[in-house]
C-alpha cells in the first residue's frame, strides 16, 4: 500500500479558496488512480473528485463540479485539490485516497490519509 499524508485544510469564509494537499510514500504513486473524499458529521464518506493514473481523466461529483479541481504531480508522489468558492455546506473531513484499480466504492480504496478538517463559515 501506499501510505498518504493530507495537509491545507483549515478555516475559511464562504467564497474562499483552499488548496489541500496529499504526499504519497512507499510505493509506486503512478500504479494508483487517486481521489479526495469528504465526509460530515453523520453522514456518508463521499468522493469529491478523482483523477486517472496519469492524470488524463478526472471525474467530479455534481456538488463541486466547475469550483474543485484534482490534479497530480507524479514527480513527486503528490494528489491536489484546488477548491473555489466554497460554501458552508463543503464543511467536513477530507481524505486522500488511493486505489489500484480506479474505483471508487470504498471496498476498492486500498490507501486512506488520516483526514485534514476543511470548515467553511457562512
Amino acid at each position: 500500500q501506499v501510505q498518504l499524508v493530507e495537509s491545507g485544510g483549515g478555516l475559511v469564509q464562504a467564497g474562499g479558496s483552499l488548496r489541500l494537499s496529499c504526499a504519497a510514500s512507499g510505493r509506486t504513486f503512478s500504479n494508483y488512480a487517486m481521489a479526495w473524499f469528504r465526509q460530515a458529521p453523520g453522514k456518508e464518506r463521499d468522493v469529491v473528485a478523482a483523477i486517472s493514473w496519469t492524470g488524463g481523466s478526472m471525474y467530479y461529483a455534481d456538488s463541486v463540479k466547475g469550483r474543485f479541481t484534482i490534479s497530480r504531480d507524479n514527480a513527486k508522489s503528490t494528489v491536489y485539490l484546488q477548491m473555489n468558492s466554497l460554501r458552508p455546506e463543503d464543511t467536513a473531513v477530507y481524505y486522500c485516497a488511493g486505489s489500484r484499480s480506479g474505483l471508487w466504492d470504498l471496498s476498492y480504496v486500498t490507501s486512506w490519509g488520516q483526514g485534514t478538517q476543511v470548515t467553511v463559515s457562512s
